[in-house]
């Protein structure tokens, strides 16, 4: 018996509402693996937005800030007096040719503690003002002064301990006579004795600069010319 054309057609429907029925069973098992990270999405979201809120009520509720006053953030004064004693006893120890000879490696730039200290004095020099700076000068400054303090301190130690050791051995005695001699001219109390003194030393220290071993800063060897002048016309 021939099959009838309406049961052909239906069968195809059925196989079609079967086929549809897979397809969204399977979209609705994929849909359902992204169901929890979908709502721990929203619950962030909602977290998030209500933190926001609060936060914005609290601002609006909170006390109006204060202006800051912008105030200087170290005592000027004390720091401008601190780099002037660095200065004082530099100066001192340039213009003391004794100084000089018996810690000669507190003039020698060569000694790393000194070229520190040298390096640290130019900077605090370079920022010094007479006129009172804004506040992030004045920092800068005090921190210069500070370690040009540190500095100073720990080169004078460190000359105090090499002393003579720096120069050679034969040019030791050239000036330790240098140091007697002038010792021996600021303490005369004879204008002949101080004068002969004063020339005798300067010939040794020419000595010791023709050698290269040790050179008078400008202040010391002044020094000794102004004595010697003195030593001469009293």
């Amino acid at each position: 018996m021939a099959p009838r054309p309406g049961g052909t057609w239906l069968a195809l429907a059925a196989l079609a509402v079967l086929f549809t029925g897979l397809v969204l069973l399977s979209l609705a098992l994929v849909l359902l693996r992204f169901v929890p990270l979908l709502l721990v999405a929203a619950a962030v979201v909602h977290v998030v937005s209500r933190q926001r809120r609060r936060i914005r009520r609290r601002e609006r509720t909170a006390a109006p800030r204060q202006p800051v006053v912008e105030r200087p953030a170290v005592d000027w004064p004390a720091a401008k007096a601190r780099f002037a004693r660095v200065r004082q006893e530099y100066a001192a120890f340039e213009c003391d040719p004794l100084a000089v000879l018996r810690t000669p490696a507190l003039a020698d730039v060569s000694v790393p503690s000194t070229a520190r200290f040298v390096d640290a004095f130019a900077e605090a020099q370079a920022l010094d003002t007479d006129a009172l700076p804004p506040p992030a000068h004045q920092e800068r400054f005090a921190a210069a002064a500070d370690r040009s303090q540190r500095a100073w301190d720990a080169a004078r130690d460190a000359a105090e301990r090499i002393r003579l050791s720096g120069i050679p051995a034969a040019e030791r005695a050239t000036v330790d006579r240098a140091v007697a001699l002038l010792t021996l001219a600021r303490d005369s109390g004879h204008p002949a004795e101080r004068a002969s003194a004063y020339t005798r030393a300067r010939a040794e220290l020419a000595k010791l600069e023709r050698s290269g071993t040790l050179r008078l800063p400008r202040a010391a060897a002044a020094a000794i010319a102004r004595a010697a002048r003195g030593g001469l016309t009293a």
